[in-house]
């Protein structure tokens, strides 16, 4: 449960941006399985999803790694 909590850090860039990568991800890749491009620009599409969800898990990574934020009840 500690690597939820570390997980979810709204105040810090990384997890919004680990969010909008994978969000995208997905986009990239149901474009790629469900319209009818031509090989290259398959192709390219499918490298950049794979990149996003790579730099995606980067993130998330570093967030694993991070102290999570103290929220002060005082």
């Amino acid at each position: 449960m500690i690597y939820l909590r570390r997980l979810f850090q709204p105040r810090k860039p990384a997890f919004w941006l680990m969010l909008a990568l994978n969000a995208l991800s997905t986009a990239l890749v149901w474009i790629v399985q469900n319209r009818a491009l031509v090989p290259v620009a398959a192709l390219l599409v499918a490298v950049f999803a794979i990149g996003n969800a790579a730099l995606g898990l980067r993130f998330a990574w570093q967030l694993l790694q991070a102290p999570p934020d103290r929220e002060d009840s005082s």
